[in-house]
């Protein structure tokens, strides 16, 4: 639920409030259906569906840390900047994305990876 003060501009809080509430009871309506359809556990059903957005977010942070590091010819962007910007570290910038994320970034962009200054 937004907190006074955090909506811009002021006049909109009534109705990001009235928004957000109504997402909130969609939700656990959604939910609650699921679990009925399926005799299931809705905090699980809801935990399962967590895991995956999560697992979707890390999937797309990966294929941006290749474009980032792999593809861009005039500005290579510090590992400390993408480390900020993700929650990563640095080494964790380094690991997260390899092979199989550079191949479906080029096949996306069509271009091959920018070769790197220091590649033999």
């Amino acid at each position: 639920m937004p907190e006074p003060g955090t909506v811009t501009p002021e006049d909109c809080y009534t109705d990001a409030r009235e928004q957000a509430e109504a997402q909130r009871t969609q939700y656990a309506d959604n939910l609650e259906a699921a679990a009925l359809a399926t005799e299931e556990d809705p905090l699980i059903l809801a935990l399962e569906q967590a895991r995956a957005q999560k697992e979707e977010a890390d999937r797309r942070i990966r294929l941006l840390f290749a474009y980032a590091r792999e593809f861009q010819p005039v500005r290579r962007y510090p590992l400390r900047a993408l480390a900020q910007a993700s929650g990563y570290t640095v080494s964790g910038v380094t690991t997260a994305y390899g092979t199989p994320e550079i191949t479906l970034v080029q096949r996306q962009l069509h271009r091959s990876p920018v070769p790197r200054k220091d590649a033999p």
